[in-house]
């Protein structure tokens, strides 16, 4: 059986955010939650935590040691376990590490369009957000990159550049190129690199390139709960480059009281015992990414769309479908009775783009095409 064919009916019973914010007769292709039962390791893990009563406080470095052995084995890389820092979850982590290396009303720069907690999380940190677009082909722009990092600088205050990595919602996948390129000039201009990476396990094409092997001053944050369905069980790592082992630990251990020891079991369980069930994931991803192409082609082919080398989004151009519409996901939703992310809130070049989520079965996107076909002009 496929992993992402889960039958309409048992989906509908989930209570998270994905299957109850819209009503029945929605087809919810927005936020990131996966179609998918969650691997047979961390229910297991899960289970038998809760049968025996080990549902208490969090202790040791279970969560750094299991990512550690993941990070060797999918990608070849060496961290030091002993380095990293727990947090309760990316964005909680990526303002503790901006909080090291920022102060209050400094600037942080980050690259339109991008997964919009980006401005509400660092505006509420109280930093001021520079935006630095990418580029037309979605990939890093560096010299809008260096005209944000001089405006983010002004005046000698310190600043961040907050990378996404790979790229939501572009599906973008950085090449180490980019990233050294990145390096150079944030050295260059005094700005310190924070990087989300919890994509990171979903690169579809090519491989991935940890940022922090190639920029030895970046701060990188790291979790199991994209790639392996676990929103609903926060847990995340802060992993420093070798330049930026001494900023992390100076990272209040308080932080780290936010994080529950069930989903440190159950995000260990992932990253050591979930190699095979996310091969079917990333397997299952390709082929969902190549039947939304022709659907595409078929029954939208003015709707525009680069296919990402990484998540499980697609970040559509409707501009030519729905015309002079700013944000089209509310037309879909409204005509189609498909929930999509609405592209605006991504930045301004989101503007008649819509964030389509891939992670379901094919015959839910086939149905989703369908309707959105045969409800626009």
């Amino acid at each position: 059986m496929a992993i992402f064919d889960v039958p309409v009916t048992e989906l509908r019973t989930r209570t998270s955010a994905k299957w109850r914010q819209y009503p029945d007769d929605v087809l919810p292709l927005w936020v990131a939650e996966m179609d998918v039962e969650v691997c047979e390791p961390v229910v297991r893990a899960v289970s038998d935590a809760v049968r025996r009563g080990d549902t208490g406080y969090p202790v040791g470095a279970d969560y750094q040691e299991s990512f550690a052995v993941f990070a060797e084995r999918r990608w070849g890389w060496a961290t030091q376990p002993s380095a990293m820092r727990l947090v309760p979850e990316i964005m909680a982590g990526v303002v503790e590490v901006v909080g090291l290396l920022t102060g209050p009303g400094d600037a942080v720069v980050v690259n339109p369009p991008v997964y919009p907690p980006f401005w509400a999380y660092l505006r509420r940190a109280g930093r001021h957000v520079v935006e630095a677009p990418l580029g037309a082909d979605h990939r890093l722009d560096l010299a809008a990159l260096e005209a944000a990092f001089r405006t983010a600088t002004a005046g000698g205050r310190p600043a961040a550049f907050l990378l996404c990595h790979p790229q939501n919602p572009t599906g973008t996948v950085h090449t180490p190129d980019e990233l050294r390129a990145v390096g150079e000039l944030a050295v260059r201009h005094g700005v310190r690199v924070v990087v989300d990476e919890v994509h990171a396990p979903l690169t579809l094409d090519g491989s991935f390139t940890p940022a922090t092997t190639v920029i030895p001053h970046a701060i990188a944050l790291h979790s199991a709960s994209k790639a392996f369905h676990l929103a609903g069980l926060k847990a995340a790592v802060a992993v420093p480059g070798p330049d930026a082992v001494a900023d992390l630990a100076r990272l209040d251990e308080l932080v780290e009281h936010g994080v529950g020891h069930v989903p440190v079991v159950a995000h260990c369980a992932a990253l050591r015992e979930g190699d095979a069930w996310l091969d079917q994931v990333l397997t299952e991803l390709r082929g969902n990414r190549e039947h939304l192409r022709a659907l595409l082609d078929e029954h939208l082919p003015a709707a525009r769309w680069t296919p990402g080398a990484g998540t499980y989004f697609a970040w559509l151009d409707l501009g030519a479908v729905l015309p002079g519409v700013e944000d089209p996901a509310r037309v879909l939703l409204r005509e189609a009775r498909v929930a999509v992310n609405p592209g605006p809130t991504f930045g301004a070049p989101g503007a008649g783009h819509v964030r389509l989520n891939i992670a379901t079965s094919p015959a839910i996107l086939t149905e989703a095409v369908r309707r959105i076909a045969t409800a626009v002009p």
